[in-house]
């Protein structure tokens, strides 16, 4: 009974640590480093279900574009309203 308490504590313990070393800066790293590949695993639709080509397609080509949208409407109000 006591060692049944003592594993699930033990057990969540390791959870929280998994938790918050997943949160936590590590020295060195870099948080660019960081945000870039959480960038890449959105555009490559890492979140995207198992087993289904066409949702991940769908999602990676909608992202893509998304991104395309994005630089061109960047370089739209640049030529627009800096250089003009």
């Amino acid at each position: 009974m006591a060692e049944d308490r003592h594993a699930k504590a033990a057990e969540e313990a390791r959870r929280e640590l998994d938790r918050l070393k997943d949160q936590s800066d590590v020295l060195g790293a870099s948080a660019m480093a960081r945000a870039a590949k959480k960038a890449g695993a959105h555009l490559s639709a890492a979140d995207a279900p198992e087993g289904d080509p066409a949702e991940l397609w769908g999602r990676r080509i909608g992202r893509g574009l998304a991104v395309l949208f994005v630089a061109f409407l960047i370089w739209w109000l640049v030529r627009t309203y800096i250089l003009a």
